[in-house]
């Protein structure tokens, strides 16, 4: 988790860069959902490891409170986020069960919602702090850098899936 603090002199091309990463996201992740072999989709690398298929239910989760997060922070005069226990909400959620259709369809419309807000929050808020359960000091650069780049991590979780699914024994 990256602290608000250090996140203050983002510069104007930096968040540029990470708002149009933000909204390739969803394409990005589909394409590597679509490169992994439909019989392979639901293997788990190892006990305790998502399949591809809890990975894109993951990030329909991740997504709905990402989006939240940010308007608590560009709204709320005194930000409080609480943390995501991922494991555990992947457990309780049963992601195995649920559909990628759906889960696909939240994360592209929550990110073509959230997008244009992004452009449209003011320098200030940018660097307003509000306070992270886990992280502390937590700022909307924070919450950028960390979910700007929220889907690309879990394509290169994919493609890893991919790799270990063909060279298992």
């Amino acid at each position: 988790m990256t602290h608000g603090r250090k996140e203050h002199h983002m510069t104007p091309e930096d968040r540029s860069r990470l708002i149009e990463q933000y909204a390739n996201g969803p394409e990005a992740l589909r394409e590597a959902y679509d490169a992994a072999p439909g019989e392979m989709r639901d293997w788990q690398p190892a006990p305790g490891e998502w399949s591809v298929n809890e990975i894109i239910c993951h990030c329909a989760d991740a997504e709905m409170l990402a989006a939240i997060r940010i308007r608590i922070l560009a709204v709320d005069p005194d930000p409080h986020i609480t943390a995501m226990d991922q494991d555990a909400w992947g457990r309780t959620l049963d992601y195995s069960t649920r559909s990628v259709d759906d889960a696909f369809a939240v994360i592209e419309a929550v990110r073509r919602w959230t997008t244009p807000l992004l452009n449209d929050i003011p320098d200030e808020v940018w660097t307003k702090i509000g306070h992270h359960s886990v992280a502390g000091d937590y700022t909307a650069n924070a919450w950028l850098t960390n979910h700007g780049a929220h889907l690309q991590g879990h394509v290169k979780q994919i493609e890893d899936n991919i790799a270990a699914w063909k060279n298992r024994e």
